[in-house]
């Protein structure tokens, strides 16, 4: 009775075992079998990497998951068993499409109807719909494959140009230009020191001159001053009075009968008193000569 008791519970515990093995690698699958569910089926022509557990979403929410995958020889379609929480509902008209994701795996999405719901163990249709890797093959491949060409062209101009030696010797002056500058900046900088230590005697040199420039306007306002205090009103008048003067004399002289103008015009009286100058300058001439010709000294 004993060896019984203890066979029984070897068988027992063997047994339970293998019930929390099986659970817990379908836990570990995503599947609880304690949960509730409605199944629901549809068929497929090819699964494309969808696993058991793999989630089933609505709106991107999940509601259920696949529980198995089998293949129907028969009609060689792959019937998929659905495992739908009970609160879901799926209408009449809902359809079901694979989409297969872009780092890997394949979920199903639900596209909900508006018919009534549905019984369970009910056959979803399926829609082919294309995923991301879909339309990553259908557009962005031919694209990279149009592009590759190119980029290759580009490539090899990169590469020429990096391997054309006007490149190194424009980098080589380039590194010249950048150690001149280097050099500018410090003699800037001994400069700039220079311009420091010098400005406190530049701006003694500037207070001075303004101070200079103070006193010549000083100076300016008294010659401002004397200016005013000028008659120049008066000086005027008389400058005026001597130019109309001169301009009488300017007409008496150029007029032919008027007395100065018969001075300045005459030829003849020109003549004698040239005439005239030059006897007497003989005449200065003979006494200085003869002195007693013209002198006479007595002693008495």
């Amino acid at each position: 009775m004993k060896f019984f008791n203890k066979n029984v519970k070897i068988a027992l515990t063997v047994l339970l075992g293998l019930v929390l093995l099986y659970w817990g690698i379908n836990y570990l699958k995503g599947i609880n079998l304690l949960t509730p569910s409605n199944r629901f089926y549809t068929e497929v022509s090819s699964v494309d990497g969808l696993l058991k557990a793999s989630p089933i979403t609505v709106n991107g929410f999940q509601v259920g998951q696949v529980y198995e995958i089998k293949y129907d020889f028969s009609k060689n379609k792959i019937t998929i068993e659905l495992a739908m929480e009970p609160e879901m509902k799926v209408p009449e008209g809902s359809t079901i499409n694979m989409v297969s994701g872009l780092l890997g795996g394949t979920s199903l999405v639900l596209n909900l109807g508006d018919g009534p719901a549905m019984k369970p163990g009910s056959m979803i249709p399926t829609t082919e719909l294309p995923g991301i890797v879909d339309n990553v093959k259908e557009n962005m491949i031919p694209m990279v494959t149009d592009m590759l060409p190119k980029v290759d062209s580009i490539m090899n101009n990169v590469n020429g140009l990096t391997g054309d030696p006007a490149l190194a010797a424009a980098l080589a002056r380039l590194d010249g230009i950048t150690r001149q500058i280097q050099a500018s900046a410090q003699q800037l900088n001994i400069l700039m020191n220079g311009l420091n230590r010098s400005v406190p005697g530049v701006m003694n040199n500037v207070n001075g001159i303004t101070g200079n420039l103070s006193g010549a306007t000083s100076n300016l306002t008294d010659f401002s001053s004397t200016l005013k205090q000028i008659p120049i009103d008066s000086t005027i008048n008389t400058l005026n009075a001597t130019l109309a003067n001169l301009e009488k004399l300017s007409e008496q002289l150029n007029d032919k009968n008027s007395t100065l103008g018969k001075v300045m015009n005459d030829r003849e009286l020109y003549d004698n008193a040239n005439r005239a100058i030059a006897s007497l300058d003989s005449l200065l001439t003979d006494i200085k000569a003869n002195p007693k010709r013209y002198i006479n000294i007595k002693v008495f």
